[in-house]
């Protein structure tokens, strides 16, 4: 199952795509998907609403994609969690997973416009595999129990600003919060539908050119582990978002080559899980 939010910023409604490839409008079900929503997801019974034509069909052709998720609850991140990714950056392999927090007013759709902040030096990318959280989970015993938590995945990129994040008091929130900092989507996809998290090809285009080609499979901490991991730290709520990492070919790891500038175009995808496009303007 495909969920998705189309239209104009702040006024989104929510669709589901059938297994036919059409839209349905979801608006006389919920107002939006949010924790609320994906908390009491019944997949089986959507899929079931949809095959029997209880869900009107909607046209969402040229209409602005959002985040897929609606105000999540906080957004937080793990770092260095690709073997590839880490050797390019000449660190060493986390022992625990590198835990970080981005605001979650950072989420915009998946071809919303990024905007480069006032003193940037160092802005930078990241295609990320994102998991959205759908049942409240503390202290998680097992990675069974953590499969049990999961609403869905979607794509998204980490946009990230270097200098701010390692020259600027080695604070990585600093250079993960700025605002349009984590476009998201442009669907969450069911766990059903997406198979094993664990072999999912990530790719990332700057300009045209082929930045990032890897797999979910260089993860040093897997998925299930990752949830698990963070519900001994935090409670994890329903819509919340985890990004867990980046494979290689980050500008960081590439000396030389320049990092995002006002009208550069990045485009990225994962495996099943849609593609994103936005193009870099001024703050």
């Amino acid at each position: 199952m495909k969920l998705l939010r189309v239209g104009p910023a702040g006024a989104e409604r929510p669709v589901v795509l059938g297994r036919d490839g059409a839209a349905y409008d979801l608006s006389g079900r919920t107002a939006d998907i949010d924790g609320a929503f994906l908390s009491g997801l019944d997949r089986a019974g959507l899929d079931a609403a949809v095959e029997a034509g209880e869900l009107p069909r909607t046209d969402i052709g040229g209409q602005r994609i959002g985040a897929p998720v609606a105000r999540p609850g906080k957004v937080v991140g793990i770092g260095l969690n690709y073997r590839d990714h880490a050797a390019e950056a000449g660190a060493q392999l986390p022992e625990e997973p590198v835990v970080f927090l981005k605001p979650s007013n950072t989420v915009v759709g998946p071809e919303d416009e990024v905007l480069v902040p006032r003193g940037s030096e160092k802005t930078d990318y990241e295609v990320e595999l994102a998991v959205v959280i759908g049942r409240t989970a503390r202290y998680l015993e097992s990675h069974r129990a953590a499969a049990e938590v999961i609403a869905g995945y979607a794509a998204v990129n980490d946009v990230t600003e270097r200098a701010f994040q390692f020259e600027r008091g080695g604070q990585w929130d600093k250079g993960k919060s700025a605002e349009t900092f984590t476009p998201l989507g442009p669907w969450l996809v069911t766990p059903d539908e997406v198979g094993d998290p664990q072999a999912l090809g990530l790719r990332l285009w700057v300009n045209g050119r082929l930045r990032q080609d890897g797999t979910t499979a260089e993860m040093v901490f897997p998925v299930l582990e990752i949830v698990r991991y963070l519900s001994q730290f935090m409670v994890l709520e329903p819509g919340d978002v985890i990004i867990t990492g980046t494979p290689a070919g980050v500008t960081l790891g590439h000396p030389g080559t320049p990092f995002l500038r006002p009208a550069d175009v990045v485009e990225l995808e994962v495996d099943g899980l849609g593609r994103q496009r936005q193009v870099l303007a001024k703050a």
